[in-house]
């Protein structure tokens, strides 16, 4: 498949395909044209501010709801209902019956997608005791620990070991140890070969976990693709210390280019740094340092999204509560 999808695109495996997917509720455009393609085995996050349309695009993806315009395959499918027990999906209300016992909640979500009551009883047992929650097994979700039963439901998410795993915004509300387990999973799900799709408005752990990224602001998706290609919208920037502070090299230098004490600091010309290092030792700047900064994802997604969009992504809470 590698080497196929640099001349083939089309021919690259989706989990997720979806075009010109529009969504409008009383009069309100909700979503607004997304499309998107997720490969198979990817982890792929949706990233945006709340009420930017995550929540809507994720539902319309797995048929809770249907789009107003627009088309959507999930493995394959155009009525994702149709490979419901394929997938699993952690909705951004969490919920589960009090009175229930861990293990019998996460066999009853396993139920829900097809397993059979025991088997999912006998996985709901194995998996509390893979993660640390053996001794929560008998224990009823009520007297559980809001952490422990997001735990408890994200494993009814998974325990139909499905081939699409959908989560929104998985960690709200988690403290950064169980953050830490989540991303953990996640990784591991992957190099399973299971799909990974996740919405989210904290962007470090989209940059952390992510081979693509939809950036959605408004209901409108103006990025979609690889983490890489976001970053590189915004050149690398340069950060170099001369000994001397004039000379024939300077001209070497970019216009923007800014100097502070012995610093320079511009974005690497498009040519690259290797003229620019000859001109800096044949023009004897004495180079005592020089360094390539990367942008990062928040860079870019303020970039891409604009810094209004920015800014609401920073104001977010942690519990999303819009569409």
């Amino acid at each position: 498949m590698g080497s196929s999808a640099a001349t083939a695109p089309d021919k690259v495996n989706l989990a997720i395909e979806a075009r010109g997917l529009i969504k409008r509720f009383d009069g309100f455009t909700a979503v607004d044209g997304v499309d998107l393609s997720v490969p198979e085995g990817a982890i792929y996050g949706i990233l945006g501010p709340n009420g930017a349309g995550k929540t809507t695009t994720l539902r319309m993806l797995l048929g809770i709801i249907d789009p107003d315009e627009g088309v959507r395959r999930v493995l394959g499918h155009d009525r994702p209902h149709e490979v419901a027990h394929t997938i699993g999906y952690l909705p951004e209300e969490r919920g589960l019956y009090p009175s229930m016992k861990a293990y019998e909640a996460i066999a009853f979500m396993g139920a829900l997608r097809g397993l059979p009551l025991a088997e999912g009883r006998r996985r709901g047992k194995e998996l509390l005791e893979a993660h640390g929650l053996g001794y929560a097994i008998d224990r009823q979700i009520r007297q559980l620990s809001k952490g422990m039963a997001q735990q408890v439901q994200l494993l009814g998410t998974l325990v139909h070991e499905p081939r699409l795993v959908v989560f929104d915004e998985p960690f709200s509300g988690l403290d950064a140890l169980n953050q830490g387990k989540l991303e953990r999973m996640i990784r591991g799900l992957a190099e399973k070969g299971t799909t990974v799709i996740f919405s989210t408005h904290v962007i470090a752990h989209a940059e952390r976990l992510c081979d693509e990224v939809a950036i959605i602001a408004g209901g409108k998706v103006p990025f979609a693709g690889p983490v890489d290609v976001a970053r590189d919208r915004i050149r690398p920037q340069v950060r170099l210390e001369t000994r001397a502070q004039d000379g024939p090299w300077r001209a070497a230098l970019p216009a923007e280019a800014r100097h502070e004490g012995s610093f320079w600091y511009f974005s690497l010309p498009g040519s690259g740094i290797e003229p620019l290092l000859r001109a800096l030792i044949e023009g004897e700047a004495g180079v005592l340092s020089l360094s390539i900064e990367r942008a990062g994802l928040h860079d870019a997604f303020v970039a891409i999204a604009g810094e209004a969009a920015a800014r609401a992504l920073e104001a977010s809470p942690d519990e999303e509560t819009a569409r």
